[in-house]
């Protein structure tokens, strides 16, 4: 049996977990019955609103509705306003896996959230691909004087990196193997034959 990776999330994705762990500043907006122990800072039974707590992604997700939100959530500061004008002015500077070793899954799950800065995230994360997809090509397709170079890529480039390189090591061997005659295959001459035939009978 085999597993298809090709959507999100994935069961399976070791990448999907670890990026769902990632904790989100919250804050409370409902009161929740019982639920005081979750704020350290409170002696209350029940979290009041306007609690702030860390939640991990995956939880504070389905916590944020469009209608019925339970609490309201702070974006990470790396996908704010601030760091995006840094990756609109050159973003092929910036060592992204220091900002998050999985920024672009986890900004893909930040623009389903209720928040006015998500809806921006999404353009971000385009331009900073776009920009940044050349630069990862040329060193996987040329030498790299850096043997640390794909551990400073977050996991997406650091994936397309690895391909890259991976393509580029299976052509030259390739070519190094030298060229041989092609030869025509069987299918190709029997439909010669049968068309010749088909001509030859009209």
């Amino acid at each position: 049996m085999t597993l298809s990776y090709s959507y999100v999330p994935d069961y399976f994705s070791l990448t999907d977990i670890l990026c769902t762990e990632e904790r989100i500043s919250c804050k409370i907006e409902v009161t929740l019955p019982r639920l005081g122990f979750l704020d350290l800072s409170s002696e209350s039974e029940d979290l009041k609103p306007g609690a702030k707590l860390e939640l991990p992604l995956w939880l504070a997700q389905p916590l944020n509705k469009v209608r019925e939100s339970i609490i309201s959530i702070d974006i990470p500061k790396t996908y704010k306003e601030g760091y995006r004008e840094i990756l609109l002015a050159d973003a092929c500077t910036v060592v992204l896996n220091k900002w998050n070793p999985y920024y672009y899954e986890l900004g893909m799950y930040l623009r389903k959230f209720n928040n006015r800065d998500c809806e921006m995230i999404i353009d971000s994360l385009l331009l900073t691909f776009r920009s940044r997809f050349r630069l990862i090509m040329d060193w996987a397709q040329n030498p790299v004087s850096d043997p640390m170079l794909n551990s400073l890529l977050p996991r997406l480039e650091r994936d397309l990196f690895l391909t890259g390189r991976k393509a580029k090591m299976q052509l030259n061997e390739w070519l190094r193997k030298g060229s041989c005659i092609i030869e025509t295959s069987q299918s190709a001459v029997n439909l010669k034959k049968r068309k010749r035939t088909d001509y030859e009978l009209d």
